[in-house]
């Protein structure tokens, strides 16, 4: 069943609150990252091993992603600052208790020439939702440090 979430701009992810923020190093350059962030959405299943299908809706401006274990998100693109900053929020999802949720990829140049990536996933809900959110927070990370190695590796093909 749809669950309909609160609309959020690019502040909530300053101001969930649950926020979880990860970060890791690339050697592929910002620019190249936010491509594959942006342009290439199907590609998200080749590197984001929760993600089984990703597609882009409404022209670019949306996003309709399904992951491992059933989970759905029909997402808005809400930022989109080529090379530094790639976010949406999720506008509808099968998950209970979620009230507003958005994700935001900011890409920073490193001194080699890579990129620094910093992934924050903000959200809102339920008491019970927001501590399953929280408790989730390690194996976020190991899916985030995963994929941003793979999408390195692909980059560098």
């Amino acid at each position: 069943m749809a669950n309909h979430l609160r609309p959020v701009g690019l502040d909530f992810v300053e101001t969930a609150p649950v926020r979880l923020i990860f970060t890791r190093e690339m050697s592929a350059a910002p620019d190249a990252v936010f491509h594959a962030l942006n342009d290439d959405v199907p590609g998200w299943a080749e590197w984001f091993s929760a993600v089984t299908r990703a597609e882009s809706v409404d022209d670019g401006a949306g996003r309709d992603i399904r992951l491992k274990g059933g989970g759905h998100f029909r997402e808005t693109v809400i930022a989109a600052k080529e090379p530094e900053v790639y976010a949406y929020r999720i506008d509808t999802t099968n998950a209970p208790g979620a009230r507003a949720m958005a994700e935001e990829w900011r890409l920073t140049p490193s001194a080699d020439g890579g990129t620094r990536v910093q992934w924050t996933f903000a959200a809102d809900g339920t008491a019970v939702f927001r501590g399953v959110v929280r408790l989730t927070g390690p194996g976020l990370g190991r899916a985030f440090k995963g994929a941003v190695t793979a999408l390195d590796r692909r980059l560098g093909r």
